[in-house]
This record gives C-alpha cells, structure tokens and sequence, in this order.
C-alpha cells in the first residue's frame, strides 16, 4: 500500500492508523474457541479461550475501516493463553498482515504480554474447570487397589506441576497492543510498543499519562517522506525509521537474515523457485514471527513481480478449511508444541512446498524446474551474508527465549543470553566463578559472553545504540541481498519490452478484450533465451504474477506507471546506457553479478545517520484528572474522548491535503476525459483479476453463507483456469491453422507443450483436491482412481463367469485368415491405470498420477476415462464434501467438454516423456491371399524402428501371421523392415501391408508394401524397408477433424496406375526438397521423421524414380522387367571398362573423382549381404547421394553415359539438358543441412 494513497484529509500519511488493545473481557468471562479447534483432553491452562478486542483508537478511520474480527484474531491467533506464577510469562512480538480485496495491505504489529487476572468471577471459573478436568480423569482411569496410592499422588503431582488452585496460585492471562500502519514499519513499531510495555511494568511511572504517546504516534508522527528518514519519541527512547526513495526497491523492513537462517540459503532458493511458479506454498512454525519473517522476505524478493494469489501469513486456528483452495497460495500455519508433521493432514501435496521452519526443513514438489545459474547465484548470496558474519549453510536454532529489546543486548542470541543471565543470577555459580578464575582456570563461555556485552556497552557509548546499529546492520543486509535478486531478474527480463504486443488502440478497448488477447510473444520471447534458462522461463511465463506484470506494462502507455514497475525500467535502461555494446537479444548465460550493493547500503546509512526530520515530542493532553492512573504491572484502559480525534490541523497534514485535493481533481478529470468512472473500475478489476481463481479470504465473516459463496468462487475459477488452459494448448498446437483463425501466435515448441501439460496435470490435482472428505496419499486424483480400481475389480471378480461365457460365443478370428487385421483395443480405464502401476521407473503416487493424464491424453480418451470415473456417483459422494467441485453437476459437465475438445488434436506426451519404459507391441502382417498364398516355406523375420531405436530382427514362427514382443520404447514408428530366407518350395511372399501397434498407447501404425518378396518375382527383393503412416481410430475418423495434424506418409508402391506429366514430376520434384529443407528450419524437438521425407510417398526417392521412369524402355524382354536400377548398373559397367581402357583419363580430375564415386556405391551397394531388389538398391543409391552432397554430381555422368540412348526414349526428361540441369540446381540446395540417414537404410553398407 502507498503511503499517501487517495484520501479527503491528510490521514493516509499517518505513520500509525490504528492502537489496538486485545484480552479477555471480563463481562463475558471464559468463552471456548471452538472455531481453534477445542481439546477437552487438555488441561484448561493450555485450552484456547476467546479474545476480544477491548478498545482501539480512533473508532474508525474513512479509508481504511477497522475490521475488528480480522484484527482480533490475527492480534490472538491461538486466542487467549493463561500461565501462573510458575510458568514462563515472556513478552512476544509477532506481525500480521491484511490484504483487502482490492489487493492493498495494511501491516499489524502486535506485543503480547501476561497480565494478572484480577476478576474473581475468571479464576473461580477457572477453578470449576480444573474439577472437572481432574474428575473426568479419574472416571476414565478408576485407580486398581494395588496403586491407588500411587496414581493419586501422581494426579496431586500434576496439579503442582500445570494445575490451579486458586487458594494458592496467581493467574495470568494474555493481553495484546497493536499498532495498525499502512507501511511496515518493523523496527520501529516493534520499539514503540516494547516501550509502553516497559512503561507499565516499570517501578515508576512513565514521564507522561500512556494516551500522550499513543496519541502522538495516531495523530503526530507522519510517514517518512520518500528518500527520507524520520524520528519520534517512544516513552523512553528515540525511534529512528527511514523510506525508501522513488528509484529505490520499495520498503521492506522485515530481517532477511532471519529468514535465511532459519531456512539456509539452498532451502529458501528452493521455496523462493515454488514462490515464482506459483505452487501452494505453506509455512509450518510455533513462532508467528518467524512465519510473517518467512513469508514476507520471500515475497519482498519477487520484485519486480507480485504475488496475485492467497496470501495469509498466519492464518488463524479458525480458517484451516482454506487449505483446502485449489488456487495457488502462500499460507503459515502455527504448529502446535510437540505435534509431528506426519499428523499434519493437507488436503493436497502433489503441487505443495511444505516448509517446516522451525526444523529447518522443507518437502518440494515433484518436477519443478531450478532457477537460471542457481550454483553461480547460490554463491554471490553466500559471499553477501558472510561479509555480514552470518554462515549461509546453517540454520538458526530453535529459539528458546524472546530478547527483550532494550538495545542492551542486540548482538546477543537468545540462548546465549539466557545462559549469561542464569550465571550472573547464581550466586553459587559467581562463587564457583571466581575461586576458578583465582585457580587460574577460566570458564571461556562466560568469559566470551561477558566480552560481549562489554564491547556493545562500549558501542552504546558512540553516536549509535546498539540496537540502532543492529538496526543499521540488518538494513544494510537486507537492501543488498534484495539487490541481488533484482539484479537477476533485470539480467533474465533485459529485452522484455521488445516482445510486447501492444495491439489494443486505446485502454477501454483493451480492458474489454483483455482475455482474447495475446500480450506477449511467448514463443519468440523463449527462442532469444539461452538453453539452460529454457526449462524455468518456459513455465514462468505462464504464471499470473507475469501476466499481470505485462498487463501493467501495457497499461502504463494510458495510465501512471505502477511503481514497482517503474523502478525496473528505470534499471533496464540504467543497464544499458552502462552495457551499450551488447547487442539487444543477444542473450548469453553467462552469470552477471550485481554492481550496484556498495550505494544501494550507503543510501540507507546516509539517510539513518542524518536525520530529515523530526515529529512532535509526546506532550500533555487535555485530559480529565484522576483517569488512567499508573498500576504497576496492567494496562491502564485509556480515554477514548482524547485518542478518538486527531488535532484540527498542523503543517504537515494541511501540506499533504492540499496535495491530495490537486491529485483528486486530476484524477476527477482524467476519467472524466477517458471513461465512465464506475465502468472503467469495473473492466479494471475484471482484468486484473483474470486468472485469478479468488482474491483473499475474509477473515472477518465466517459463516456458513460465506464460507458456501467462497467455495463457489473456486469452482468458477477452476472451471475458467480449465477453459482457458485447454484452449491455450489447441491454439498452440494447430498453430498456423489458429493464427488464421484469428487465435494469436503461432509456434509451440516441444518445451512449451512440456509446459502446458505439466500445468494441466496441476490443474487436475487442484480439482482432485477440493472438498476431500479424507486425505489419503499425496495425489487427490490417483486416490480416487485407486478407490475406483478396487471397486471394479470386486465387481470383475463377482462377473467373472459370466464374462468367460459371454467371450467363449465371440467366433474367434483364424490368423492365417486374409481378411487378418489388428484386433481393436477395448478402452479400459482399469487398463490404463495397470500399465502406469507396471512402471517401475515411476515412484510416488504424484508420478503415477501424471503419467495417467499423459497416457490418456496421448490416447484421446483424457475426458471419457474422467467421465468414467466420476459416473460412480456413490464413491464420488463417499469420498468429497457437498461444495466439492466434482460434486457441481453442472460444472463438472463443462469441465469435462473442456477436455473433450483436447481430442481434435495429436499429443505424444506419454510416449516422448517415458523413454526408458518398456512397451508391448503387436506385429500383424497382412498378405494378399487373392494373388497368392498367404503362408510361405520361408523363415520370415521383422524389424520395426522408431525415433527412439529400433527392436532388433525378430525370427517370426512359420504359418503365423502375428507376434506380440516386449521392447524399450521405440517413440514414434518410423520403419518396418521385412524379409525371409528363401527356403523351402513356396519362397515368394506377396505382402499387402504391415501393422504395428503400441499395447499401451494403442497408436497403431500402417507400413503399406503391395509388393513381392522372393528370388526371380519383382525386383527380386528378400527384405523390403516399409515407411509408416499413423492410423487413425475408428472413432476419429467418424468424427471427421478438421485440423488434423498431417498423416505420415506411405512407403512408395509400383503400382502407377496414371503415368504422371514431366510438370508434374518437376513439381513433385521441387515439393519434396522443399519439405526436407523446411523439416531442417523447424525446431528439433518438432521435426519428425526425415525418414518420411526421403521414402514415403511424395518424397524424394517417390520423385527421382517417377524423373528416372520418364520414356524409360521397361518393355518385357523374354518376361523379365527391366528396372532403372538396371540402368544405373549398365552405366557403371560402361564407366569402370571406358575407364580400363583410357577413354577417361582425358576428362577434367574432378569429373573423373566423381566417376570413381559413383562406381564405388554402386558396387557397395550390389555387395552388400542384405536382398533388398532393384527398386530398394536405387531408393539407397539416392538416401547415400543425398546424404554426402554426390547427387547433383552424379546426374551429369549418368546424362552423358551413351546407355542411355539405348534405355530411354528421345521425348525423356533423362535426355533434356536443360531439364537435367534444373534439377541439379534443385538439389544442390540440399547441401547447406546435415541429412542423417536411419540405421534401418544404410545397415550392412560398408562405403
């Protein structure tokens, strides 16, 4: 929140708004917390009691109303405790915060103390409960004869030691002082109230009545100008605070080094990482403080970016059901003494950082990319911290005792203090002390706290108290680690501005297409990136806090600019005036170190040695006498007519309400000039909460009709996050088709996809995890399909006969039959969830989880298995609360059409993720029975290939036509290599086609053949190399898609039935290389099969061969076909004897270097071992020409060899120079990319 934010009066540059008393009301006596979660098991000293708040001053303030709920429970968390006189009654201080809808803060800081209950009515009451609390122990432990005695003297022992008994003991209870600003002004609230605290417990009576201080820092003590420092007088002790300027981070007061060190600085790298990509983060701590050190320090780090989620630092006993939001958010919840964190239940962990401060512990989430040069920032933080004597690597211990703040001891950790204050109390151990020392035996311990205390007093003497120079110290700290971190996000965000899509004309048309819109070139944004910073960019600029961030960019061409947003302009630009020469997006992984630590620490000190400006001393009011007497010990109740209203003027407030009248009349006239004011608020909010599934909980309304309507705002932001992700993965998966559709940009590469499913599967968790009955796992979803498995294998088992008796009539299918074709594959939920359970790679039920959504994603079955799921109403109702989303009917339809539409589009995200796993596949292998037999004598064998490797030559068993074989994942199906021996009477093998399919993802892949295998058939081929095209399922082909993705292509066949023009080969000439050089120009991860490209039909290959084909003489000679291979072998003859005889050694060196080439592939490849027929020869002579850049060259010697004359006819495009020469130029173009040719092509080769 802005210091001097709008307002009619000069209030809102008030240091202090509101001074709060919180305690037990004596009225209403002893009221259970049953919201905190009552025990009646406990003794009641250590139950919870209601708080109330007892007064605050003033009554009400115009722009920031007192929300009196809100405050009261944050003041008293675990609401009143008790203690007696033999308990430890140490003051505490914690802070609070309260975020209002509009997403402004206001911070709480709260002095706890012990106050001696002086209300008879209170400790009778207590009395009464401690009867009943020791009667109802004896009745549930009735005492056996035998030890009687001794479990009465038990219980007479725990009344000593945590009973009451009012006759003997004196009864405490907490009271809570608050100071309400609206910037955090830590230190110096802290200060204030530890003083009036001391003023109380004093001997004597403070200098002035309380309300005179109180009054001055309400009504008195402004706000530090930017740039400037202030100071006022507390009771006994000045108090010194300072504010940031305009170009500086903005303020932040709480210790950074205590967040450090209560977390070391890997952890809290790790925490800060989940922070940025916006997971749940929750808090775990018995101390409040050291909750709101955490959470604050973390999120002060995110600068120039803000937290757009839940955020509730200490969220009371009474709102624990907000663990349960499907949002991201950052909550601290207060562990109870002695509770271990395996009873903590969590709704949901598969998406939680859970951070046990105390213990110096944290649990991550599964997957979570690190941040960019983590190793390289790790150590510039490490050598910050120990220039300031503070060990990165350890924790701090458990605190044991708060430190009184009195300046005497700053240095001094509590424990040392506590140890030195029991020695010097000891009279025995000074004793002891003294006699060692004149033995001349020193105790180093105390020898070295005593050096301490002497060396602060010592310090106290000098310009600065020692808790001033603490003070000093930690601001230091704080601003240059904060720099550090900005620094990394200026490196990282340099050229951000450059990739902004400023698209809209003007705000209001802006605001009102907001969600259509695309603001930031995402993809070109990635593509500028250095690799490493890949895998965390990718997913940080999908989160809220960017959006919003570029959202606020865009604003500022028609609006202020937002502060934050301005200070890291101002430092980009400052950057590159100081780095000119590096060129704008040419990004470098180099780590950069921050250069600015030395003036950022001096500003601070500049501005806390010198003092700007000084408030009004504490003073005499005009009060009635007699009231607010001095008690030592309570707190007097104050008078509310005096601190109720402020002074009718001074210079600072006139100064300030004159600015803010020109500011208002600006503003007034600005909107007037724009838009409507309430309109432009309204597509205000609306865009900036876009995305933003709910805004903070209402701490101050709990009942059941809020805490309902609150449940509905996570169901309609749940089903919005789930619209707007599953179109954000269709527009980036049809790319171009979306862009002409109007969708934005184009382009996804394989990260970003990783991205965008990574985010669904958290989306799904978040769903999974709303309104859960139980907790049971770490994955809310994989529970449910869990509890699902079982139930259906119950009932599998209960019909098990009548299945077998049903599939007993199916007739079943012979596989030597013609009309064989692969069996369909019965979609079974159960099925799915089996496969993922067999992966031994797979640990957690988080990983099993996601690995589910992928697999059914990749099948297209995603909604249907959901809808599955849920249509078992019962064990959905058994296992989720009635506000649960998956129990909106109506929502949960949507949702799943949301799904639905993720079908229209091809994703291999199981098969590209799981490489290592093992997969069944099932190979069938169809002939055509009408031309000849479908069984051959021969041996057959099959070799099928992906991307990932291939299986190896697999022996098939004669007169069987299907196999099924275990292999590592081979990705995507590119090729089938098929053969046999030779052997027996019937060797030829007429074969149709080739089917192969992946048993767990169901793709089935088509590698068409039409063509003969044997000796003396066809071209003579024993094993042919088939490309392969994806099948489309039955389902898909009804549904007739629109925006497919482009089929693989077929292997080519020889069967021509229409004899393409020379036009036509040319184009298709000119088409296949044009596909080859745009597979190279896309990004790797995208670009498929070069396979495809080289062999399938319309490829190269496909096209040379129909170029070769053009008035080749292939009439029958004697029944025998001539081939083009047949050509290429009478060429090579003519060339090796033309060269035997010299007619060569007269053409140009080059010329006769491409002759000999020439020759010795022919040669290699006629040598080679593998029967695989003229055409596939030729097909291999082409893929090694391609490969090695020889095509071009080889065109020329096959042009002017005179065999031509004799094989092809005068009209053949063979025989026209200028046609030839064409084609040359044409594939010269391929030489400029790396062509890679699969081992399934070049296998037995030896060049």
């Amino acid at each position: 929140m802005s210091g001097c934010s709008a307002g009619s009066s000069a209030a809102p540059c008030r240091f202090a708004h509101y001074f709060v008393i919180c305690g037990i009301d004596t009225e209403t006596g002893l009221e259970p917390d049953q919201l905190a979660g009552e025990n009646f098991e406990q003794s009641p000293l250590k139950r919870t009691f209601k708080s109330k708040v007892l007064a605050h001053y003033p009554e009400n303030v115009e722009w920031n109303p007192f929300d009196q709920d809100a405050v009261n429970m944050l003041c008293m968390p675990k609401g009143l405790s008790f203690r007696t006189q033999t308990d430890r009654r140490d003051p505490q201080f914690h802070s609070f915060i309260i975020t209002k809808e509009d997403g402004s803060r206001t911070y709480g800081f709260v002095h706890t103390f012990y106050e001696e209950v002086t209300s008879p009515q209170i400790c009778s009451a207590m009395q009464t409960l401690y009867q009943m609390h020791n009667a109802e122990h004896a009745s549930a432990n009735p005492p056996t004869s035998s030890s009687s005695s001794s479990s009465s003297s038990s219980s007479s022992m725990d009344s000593l030691a945590g009973g009451y008994d009012s006759s003997r003991d004196t009864l405490y209870v907490s009271k809570a002082l608050c100071l309400i600003t609206p910037m955090p002004f830590m230190h110096a609230s802290r200060r204030l109230l530890s003083q009036l605290h001391r003023a109380v417990t004093a001997a004597t009576a403070p200098p002035l009545p309380l309300e005179s201080y109180v009054y001055n820092i309400l009504y008195e003590v402004p706000l530090p100008a930017p740039g400037r420092s202030l100071k006022f007088h507390g009771v006994y002790e000045p108090i010194v605070c300072q504010r940031p300027g305009l170009g500086e981070l903005p303020l932040a007061d709480f210790s950074l080094a205590e967040a450090f060190c209560l977390l070391g600085l890997e952890n809290l790298i790790q925490v800060f990482t989940c922070t940025l990509l916006e997971m749940q983060i929750l808090l775990y701590s018995q101390d409040y403080q050291r909750l709101m050190t955490v959470a604050e320090g973390i999120t002060t780090l995110l600068f120039p970016f803000q937290w757009q989620h839940v955020y509730v630092p200490i969220l009371p006993a009474s709102l624990l059901h907000f663990l349960d939001a499907p949002v991201p958010y950052l909550m601290g919840l207060q562990s109870k003494e002695g509770t271990d964190r395996s009873k903590l239940e969590l709704p949901q962990e598969a998406n939680l950082c859970f951070v046990d401060i105390d213990n110096h512990y944290i649990e991550l989430p599964e997957d979570f990319p690190h941040l960019p040069n983590k190793t390289e920032f790790i150590q510039e933080l490490s050598e910050v911290l120990l220039r300031f004597g503070i060990s990165p690597n350890t924790g701090a211990p458990p605190r044991t005792r708060a430190c009184p703040d009195d300046g005497r001891n700053g240095n001094l950790a509590g424990e040392e203090l506590a140890v030195l204050e029991l020695l010097q109390e000891n009279v025995t151990l000074e004793r002891l002390h003294a006699l060692t020392k004149r033995t001349g035996v020193t105790v180093a311990r105390m020898e070295t706290l005593r050096g301490k205390v002497k060396a602060q007093s010592a310090e106290c003497q000098g310009g600065l108290t020692g808790a001033e120079k603490d003070e000093l110290k930690n601001a230091k700290l704080n601003i240059q680690l904060r720099e550090v971190f900005a620094s990394r996000f200026t490196t990282m965000f340099a050229d951000y501005e450059a990739f902004v899509i400023q698209s809209a004309p003007d705000l209001e048309s802006w605001l009102t297409n907001r969600e259509q819109m695309h603001n930031f070139d995402k993809a070109s944004f990635l593509s500028d990136q250095p690799e490493p910073y890949l895998p965390f960019l990718s997913h940080f600029i999908e989160t809220q806090m960017f959006a919003t961030f570029i959202d606020n960019k865009i604003m500022s061409q028609w609006e202020e600019k937002e502060p934050l947003l301005r200070v890291f302009d101002t430092r980009i630009d400052k950057a590159r005036l100081y780095n000119v020469q590096r060129a704008p997006s040419l990004r470098s992984s180099i780590y950069q170190r921050c250069s600015n630590l030395k003036e950022s620490a001096q500003a601070i000190e500049q501005r806390l040695m010198k003092i700007d400006h000084t408030a009004i001393h504490p003073h005499l009011l005009d009060m009635k006498i007699g009231q607010g007497k001095y008690e030592q010990g309570f707190f007097p109740k104050l008078q509310a007519d005096v601190l109720n209203t402020g002074p009718i003027n001074n210079k600072w407030s006139h100064r300030s309400a004159t600015a803010q009248q020109k500011k208002g009349r600006h503003i007034q006239q600005t909107e007037h000039l724009s838009l409507d004011n309430d309109l432009k608020e309204k597509y205000m909010q609306e865009a900036r909460n876009l995305g933003k599934n709910l805004r903070q909980p209402k701490l101050s309304d709990l009942s059941p009709a809020v805490i309902a309507q609150t449940n509905w705002k996570f169901v309609e932001g749940l089903l919005k996050e789930c619209r707007m992700k599953t179109k954000r993965m269709l527009v980036e998966k049809m790319g171009w088709e979306a862009v002409e559709l109007g969708h934005g940009e184009a382009n996804i590469t394989g990260l970003e996809e990783n991205t965008l499913i990574a985010s669904l599967c958290d989306l799904l968790e978040r769903i999974w995890s709303h309104g859960l009955q139980v907790k049971q796992g770490k994955s809310a979803l994989w529970s449910h399909l869990l509890h699902y498995q079982a139930r259906e294998e119950r009932l599998l088992d209960h019909h098990m006969l009548y299945l077998s008796l049903t599939v007993s009539h199916v007739p079943e299918r012979r596989k030597s039959d013609c009309s064989i074709a692969m069996p369909s594959v019965r979609v079974s939920l159960i099925q799915d969830m089996r496969h993922i359970q067999s992966m031994s790679e797979i640990k957690t039920d988080v990983g099993r989880a996601r690995a589910w959504i992928r697999l059914s994603l990749e099948k297209k079955v995603l909604s249907q298995h959901l809808k599955q799921l849920l249509s078992r109403q019962a064990l959905t109702k058994n296992l989720y609360k009635r506000y649960a989303f998956l129990r909106c009917e109506e929502e949960k339809e949507q949702f799943l059409f949301h799904l639905l539409s993720l079908n229209t589009v091809d994703y291999f995200c199981f098969t590209s993720v799981f490489t290592t796993i093992m997969i069944p596949y099932r190979v069938v292998i169809i002939p055509i029975k009408k031309l000849s037999n479908a069984m051959t004598t021969s041996n057959p064998w099959v070799c099928v290939s992906g991307e990932l490797g291939d299986s190896g030559i697999m022996q098939i068993p004669k007169n069987v036509l299907e196999i099924t074989f275990d292999c590592q994942n081979l990705g995507k199906l590119t090729t089938v290599q098929l053969g046999h021996d030779n052997a027996g009477l019937l060797a030829k093998w007429l074969v149709d086609c080739v089917m192969v399919r992946n048993e767990i993802t169901g793709h089935t892949y088509r590698f068409p053949c039409g063509r003969w295998l044997g000796k003396g058939i066809d071209d003579g081929s024993l094993e042919r190399v088939l490309i392969g095209e994806l099948v489309l399922s039955s389902g898909e082909e009804d549904s007739g898609r629109c925006c497919r993705t482009p089929p693989l292509q077929r292997s080519p066949s020889q069967t021509r039935r229409i004899k393409p023009t020379s036009a036509q080969i040319q184009e298709a000439i000119g088409e296949a290389v044009n596909n080859i050089i745009k597979h190279f120009h896309k990004p790797e991860k995208e670009r498929g099969s070069l396979t495809v490209l080289l062999c399938g039909e319309n490829s190269l290959v496909a096209a040379l061969e129909q170029f070769f084909h053009h008035g080749f003489k292939s009439s029958r000679l004697f029944q025998k076909t001539v081939f083009v291979w047949d050509f290429v072998e009478k060429a090579v003859i003519y060339m090796e004897s033309a060269d035997q005889m010299g007619d060569l050694q007269e053409t140009a060196e080059p010329l006769g270097m491409t002759c000999q080439s020439l020759c010795h592939y022919v040669n290699a490849i006629n040598s080679t071992p593998r029967n695989i027929g003229k055409d596939g020869k030729f097909q291999l002579l082409v893929c090694l020409g391609a490969r090695d850049r020889l095509l071009p060259q080889w065109l020329p010697l096959l042009v002017e060899c005179p065999v031509i004359q004799q094989m092809y006819e005068d009209i053949a495009l063979l025989r026209d120079r200028t046609t030839v020469n064409a084609l040359i130029g044409v594939l010269e173009t391929l030489h400029d990319f790396p062509i890679t040719l699969e081992a399934s092509l070049i296998k037995c080769i030896d060049l």
